[in-house]
């Protein structure tokens, strides 16, 4: 299975990938998420360590399940041959209505195919108030229109 842009990026194809994987997260769909991975991805996210689609699958439902209207934004940090670093960050709020802005890096490896092999993720958790939320567009992707993490000033 292709998933293009392939590597090597280029800025802009780089940019692409970016953008595509922040749609896709933002479906909150771990059917549409996990084929951008290979079969054998290998994932450090926080302290957790995954490995292949069944691994990466159960980690975004549970993520999904607890990280309610979760919206992300991710940015173009450098790339170079199949490799990409972002940063990020998103909203979401806990069952009990606390809202949380998760800010993150990641580090990612392609194969030739354009899936992710490897994807290295740091993030911390800050509690924010409803009023101090930035990311209101309504569920799913984030709309062109829409600020990005620099021009939020984030």
């Amino acid at each position: 299975m292709s998933r293009p842009p392939l590597p090597p990026f280029t800025r802009d194809t780089a940019i692409q990938k970016v953008r595509m994987a922040e749609n896709a997260w933002n479906s909150r769909d771990a059917d549409v998420v996990t084929p951008a991975y290979t079969d054998d991805s290998q994932w450090r996210n926080r302290a957790e360590f995954l490995s292949g689609h069944t691994d990466i699958h159960a980690f975004l439902t549970r993520k999904w399940n607890k990280e309610l209207d979760y919206r992300l934004i991710k940015e173009l940090w450098a790339y170079s041959g199949n490799r990409i670093a972002v940063r990020y960050a998103y909203e979401w709020r806990d069952d009990s209505g606390q809202w949380f802005r998760s800010y993150g890096n990641e580090n990612w490896e392609f194969a030739e195919d354009g899936r992710m092999a490897k994807r290295h993720a740091s993030l911390n958790d800050l509690p924010i108030s409803e009023e101090d939320r930035l990311f209101r567009w309504p569920q799913g992707p984030r709309p062109d229109s829409h600020p990005g993490l620099s021009e939020l000033g984030l």
